[in-house]
């Protein structure tokens, strides 16, 4: 049976994508490269694999964003063909496969096949990839397109096909193929069955800050059995799908429609399952004795198809990643769903005929939603990905075609945390510790706590702690250790779930390590697996308390742990209300950890050393014991010579220039240094803050060593040192190409007020009295006569007459009415008819006579 080859008509009976073949066969004639585009349910991820496996004698690999997808789309083409799962047709996913050595097709996760390839990077046996649901943008999809581009650079005989129900097919085919040569695309269109819309807005609100309200599921949940109701009476064998946004919201509305329509049989539909429990549901229905209600998450908006469904009832609701770059997390939020992923809900209910949605929201509110969900590698915690790319040689994805880069900032972050771990040497390598940590399917701090916490508190106790971290277990009171005492002892609905899991990671920890640990190693696990989410007290309220992580964020918690004095923080988000009033933040999983288990887990954050600041001028420091952000004791000392000059140099990169007094003397020669420089270049000095900065040791030396002593700050004039950047032998020059004085006509030497060192325009400027320039025709000039004296001419009491750069222009013009106008509110100053012929004096007429 494993011989025969694939009977593509028996397999594409009654499937619309089998008119399609053809188009797909000439174009992987003219090359091996492809875009697929073709709506939900119309048969693609059914023909084109077993098409493939009829074109090559190799394997053929078919990758699914979910493991639920992999497995149903492996068992849809195994029962068509007509050979057992895991024959022909098999799948692997996390913790399960149905293979054999004669298999043609395999079903796969893409992060299972991205792990495969850390092994075997040419890929070895294979002939053909197809990644299917491209549209979804999972992050795992993103980098499989990556590491697959560069595979095919070696391997020309490798065939590469991209399918989804709505991709962007002209920049995925550019990805996929080259610039020059972008893969070609097939698109398959068939008419849509018609869709009923109706809305139905709930009266509340459907978020608060702990997520999707009450109110609302209960909405839904009404919504729901109402809809399925009117569904029945026109057409029995129908069946209902409704969305949520997650599985315990799939869990609370499947209880509500369970006990307000008990005349239907109601489903749960989520990642969190048992397989044989998915399975069922996309079965569909064995005997029609009851109408089925489904409830899903977005497991089953696109990537598989749940048979016999006419109704959809859509939350509007979804959970994605989301980065709070400002505070350097990322976790799961629940939003409004995008409009395109709402379609897709909505088209669930129109493969097999006319079909209706009923919307929670109203239309207004489904306007405002998104056009489409951001890609995940927009959005996501990049820490496995970092890792991957690591193992594979690219670190950062340096070299690869990403449909989109990873963002820098998220980025760093990520090789920060795999540095803290270990993971990666200082260019971005991967280690030896981060190679083994990548194998282990997992987030990389979630393996480093499997592997070391075994060690240190007992290979289950340390797998117990992983497997409720890394799912989507509900935590009260943000407890760790109260929720793992119910999952052991069975009373949480999700233990059945853990234990799958808590059984799976036994499996991964070396032999040797079986031990169980005590009961308060729980926060030692979570620590090993987030360092940087230590967290110690620092204010305690009526209301909760404030923690300080070692990141630096604070966050609020509410409950017994608020007591505690140390705590290690699985999950903290941005959130508002009481508990994180302060902080912007909420612990909404942690544990209680003693400070030795601290040093333990975060020795590599621990520091003992003295800082020392300037401080109102003057250097202080202490000694301070942190770990991280949080300081666990802070004494005052006396700063070495070395730490003071450190500080000193911290507080000027940091605060600038400012942090000494400017004297008149430092200001004044500064703006004639910068005039100088503006006007001839070099060799006179740049004197703006950055320059300055730049070259702090030129200049500056000799007084950063005095403000590291202990002299304060005010005490350090900068005239002095910026002497020091004088050029010579050019500084002979210096007081002759800018002056401090002009001598005027009546002996009066004025000061020259230049333009501030930032201003690139303004000419230098006089103010004088008047009456000291008479008889002066010719405008003095600076720099060798390059650049006129700007002159603001002065009343006898100061106040401005006018402003001139051509002195003999004003006497001959302007003066005569400044004189007809000034002469009698000053009649004791002289004020000549004739200006040139006059004396120029600062005194008043009766002094003159008399002297």
């Amino acid at each position: 049976m494993t011989s025969r080859a694939f009977d593509l008509a028996r397999i594409g009976a009654g499937l619309s994508f089998a008119a399609a073949l053809g188009d797909v066969e000439r174009a992987l004639d003219a090359g091996t490269a492809l875009v697929i585009s073709a709506p939900p349910g119309t048969g693609k991820t059914t023909l084109v694999p077993p098409l493939l496996a009829a074109r090559t004698s190799g394997r053929v690999i078919v990758t699914q964003p979910r493991r639920v997808a992999a497995r149903a789309g492996a068992r849809r083409l195994a029962e068509l063909d007509g050979s057992p799962l895991g024959a022909r047709v098999g799948f692997t996913v996390r913790g399960e496969r149905r293979t054999s050595p004669q298999m043609r097709v395999e079903f796969v996760t893409a992060g299972v096949l991205l792990r495969r390839m850390l092994d075997d990077p040419g890929l070895d046996g294979i002939d053909a990839v197809v990644i299917d649901e491209v549209h979804d943008r999972a992050l795992e999809t993103d980098l499989l397109i990556g590491l697959l581009g560069e595979v095919r650079e070696l391997r020309d005989d490798l065939t590469l096909i991209a399918m989804s129900a709505t991709v962007d097919a002209e920049r995925i085919s550019s990805v996929i193929g080259t610039s020059a040569a972008p893969a070609p695309v097939v698109e398959h269109r068939v008419a849509a069955h018609p869709l009923t819309e109706r809305w139905a807005p709930a009266p509340g609100s459907r978020l608060d800050e702990r997520g999707v309200t009450r109110s609302f599921l209960d909405h839904v949940a009404r919504t729901a059995a109402s809809a399925a109701r009117d569904l029945i009476s026109g057409a029995p064998d129908a069946d209902t799908l409704v969305f949520a946004p997650g599985a315990r919201e799939v869990v609370e509305i499947a209880r509500r429609v369970s006990d307000l329509a008990p005349e239907f049989d109601v489903r749960e539909l989520h990642g969190q399952l048992p397989s044989a429990a998915q399975d069922a549901v996309i079965r569909g229905r064995a005997v029609r004795d009851r109408p089925r209600l489904i409830v899903t998450t977005s497991l089953a908006e696109s990537s598989l198809t749940v048979p016999g469904v006419r109704l959809v009832v859509d939350s509007c609701l979804a959970r994605q990643p989301q980065r709070d770059a400002a505070r350097g997390m990322t976790g799961l939020v629940t939003g409004a769903a995008s409009r395109s992923s709402c379609v897709q809900r909505a088209g669930r209910a129109t493969r097999q005929g006319p079909g209706a949605v009923v919307r929670c929201v109203d239309e207004r509110t489904y306007a405002a939603a998104p056009a489409r969900p951001a890609p995940e590698i927009a959005t996501a915690d990049l820490i496995d990905a970092a890792l991957l790319l690591a193992c594979w040689g690219a670190p950062g994805g340096a070299g690869l075609r990403l449909i989109d880069p990873l963002p820098p900032d998220s980025l760093s972050e990520a090789i920060d945390a795999l540095l803290a771990l270990g993971a990666v040497h200082d260019d971005g390598r991967a280690t030896g510790e981060g190679r083994a940590l990548a194998r282990i399917p997992a987030d990389p701090r979630l393996a480093r706590a499997l592997r070391d916490g075994a060690d240190l508190v007992g290979a289950r106790t340390a797998a117990e702690v992983v497997a409720l971290v890394g799912g989507d277990v509900r935590v009260r009171d943000a407890d760790i250790a109260s929720a793992l005492s119910a999952l052991r002892h069975g009373r949480s609905p999700d233990a059945q779930r853990w234990a799958r899991e808590v059984d799976r990671l036994m499996r991964l920890v070396p032999r040797g390590r079986s031990a169980r640990g005590r009961a308060d190693d729980i926060g030692l696990v979570v620590a090993l697996a987030f360092p940087r989410r230590i967290a110690k007290r620092v204010e305690r309220s009526s209301d909760g308390a404030t923690f300080l992580l070692a990141s630096g964020t604070r966050a609020g918690i509410a409950g017994p742990l608020a007591d505690a004095e140390w705590l290690a923080v699985a999950d903290v988000a941005r959130a508002s209300g009481r508990v994180a009033a302060g902080s912007g933040a909420v612990i909404r999983a942690a544990a209680a950890i003693t400070e030795q288990q601290v040093e333990r887990a975060a020795g590599h954050l621990i520091t003992d050393r003295v800082e020392a600041q300037l401080v109102g001028g003057r250097v202080s420091a202490r000694r301070e014991r942190r770990v991280g952000a949080i300081v666990r004791s802070s004494v005052p000392v006396r700063a070495s010579a070395a730490e003071g000059r450190d500080a000193v140099q911290r507080a000027v990169q940091a605060d600038g220039l400012g942090v000494f007094t400017w004297t008149d003397a430092a200001d004044e020669l500064r703006r004639r240094l910068a005039f100088l420089h503006r006007v001839l270049g070099d060799p006179w000095p740049d004197v703006g803050d950055d320059a300055l900065l730049a070259r702090l040791e030129e200049w500056l030396d000799p007084e950063l060593t005095a403000l590291a002593g202990g002299t304060p700050a005010e005490r350090i004039d900068l005239a002095s040192p910026l002497r020091r950047l004088l050029p010579w032998p050019a500084a002979a020059e210096f007081d002759a190409l800018a002056p401090e004085r002009l001598e005027v006509p009546s002996g009066s030497r004025i000061r020259i007020a230049y333009p501030s060192f930032d201003d690139v325009s303004a000419p230098p400027v006089v103010a004088v009295k008047l009456q000291e320039c008479f008889g002066w025709a010719e405008t003095p000039r600076l720099v060798a006569g390059r650049v006129p004296v700007l002159f603001h001419l002065l009343s006898p009491a100061g106040r401005p007459l006018a402003v001139t750069a051509d002195l003999a222009s004003f006497w001959s013009g302007p003066y005569a009415p400044v004189r007809a106008e000034m002469r009698g509110r000053y009649p004791k100053h002289p004020w000549p008819e004739d200006p040139w012929a006059a004396t120029a004096t600062r005194h008043t007429t009766r002094r003159i006579a008399r002297d």
